[in-house]
């Protein structure tokens, strides 16, 4: 497989990598910083670098692209280079709307490419340890979820596009939130979501602290974004999701997940199962350790080689971007919103 990679940033660079040591090669890179070019030619022996991604994807020795780019872009660049007759990696969230990542995947089946979103959570393997049980075996009806990651310090690239609104879309909700509510809702096996109530914050951003390491900073940049959000969300099952993410608050480093069926109950990380069989039950999955980011790689180059589906769907992607996106319109608006305004 021979890819391109658009936008050498942080999270760029660690794609090449994965995908080198997958046995793809990574022939182009394109970004609008030259500095960034420079340093991924010389760190990663890439030739033929870019700063117009029209003129990667152009290439007609690329099977595939990965874009890595500002929120703002996914969708331009991912609907261009599936035009060119590329399959596409696209980093998450999928877009800034439910909208834009319905032409997305519109173009995908247009042009006959495969289009995976870079949700790297459900590649760990405690992950998919719990998503196999939930598929094999089942905790019955799933009536309730928490879903939390937190962070302390951590707002990323303070005054880049990362706080921009415009370029972001939304802070953490977005940036991270997405991970949090897909992989609750992945494990569920429920994306049907219908309506819901949301809040969000900024205490801390506006003030210039809580920054983290994550991203370039950008002097005298704006903070435009939130920097804390909680979400109420009701399945149309009936079913309760609960929300909580934060790029910065009085509160440890937090990432887990609770989910709760009437036959079993799990918790990750950790890929731990409640239930009872007469008694109470506790049980660990096994499971091994492994880079996600290497995973979803080699996943993806199965996608791109071998016609595998990719694990994120289309409906699936949707459905979460419009999820997001109606929290974000509720906070707003201060009243519950139902998916049905969106979609």
């Amino acid at each position: 497989m021979r890819v391109g990679v658009i936008g050498c940033g942080s999270i760029g660079k660690i794609h090449i990598q994965k995908f080198k040591a997958v046995g793809a090669e990574v022939v182009a890179a394109c970004d609008i910083d030259e500095k960034e070019l420079r340093y991924v030619r010389n760190a990663f022996g890439i030739e033929h670098v870019y700063t117009d991604y029209r003129d990667l994807i152009a290439r007609g020795d690329l099977d595939a692209v990965v874009v890595a780019t500002p929120n703002n872009l996914h969708c331009r660049m991912t609907v261009d280079a599936l035009k060119e007759g590329k399959h596409v990696l696209c980093e998450k969230p999928p877009a800034l709307s439910a909208r834009e990542v319905s032409e997305m995947f519109d173009a995908a089946r247009k042009h006959g490419r495969s289009l995976l979103i870079g949700l790297t959570m459900r590649f760990r393997g405690d992950s998919r340890a719990l998503k196999k049980y939930v598929d094999e075996v089942g905790i019955g009806e799933v009536y309730y979820a928490r879903a939390t990651l937190l962070r302390r310090s951590g707002i990323p690239g303070y005054g880049s596009w990362f706080t921009r609104k415009a370029e972001a879309g939304s802070g953490p909700l977005y940036d991270i939130g997405v991970h949090a509510l897909d992989l609750t809702m992945w494990l569920m096996g429920d994306f049907e979501a219908h309506e819901v109530f949301a809040s969000t914050y900024a205490k801390f951003g506006p003030r210039g602290i809580g920054l983290g390491t994550w991203g370039k900073p950008v002097p005298g940049g704006p903070f435009e974004v939130e920097d804390f959000a909680a979400a109420y969300i009701r399945m149309r099952s009936g079913a309760t999701v609960y929300l909580e993410v934060s790029w910065a608050s009085h509160a440890n480093d937090a990432l887990g997940i609770l989910i709760l069926g009437d036959r079993a109950g799990l918790e990750f990380p950790g890929a731990r199962v409640y239930s009872r069989e007469g008694v109470l039950v506790d049980k660990q999955l096994k499971f091994s350790e492994e880079d996600p980011y290497s995973v979803e790689a080699a996943h993806f180059k199965e996608v791109v080689e071998k016609g595998v589906e990719p694990v994120t769907k289309p409906s699936e992607m949707v459905v979460l971007q419009a999820t997001l996106e109606s929290a974000l319109k509720s906070a707003a608006e201060g009243r519950p919103v139902r998916l049905s305004e969106i979609l």
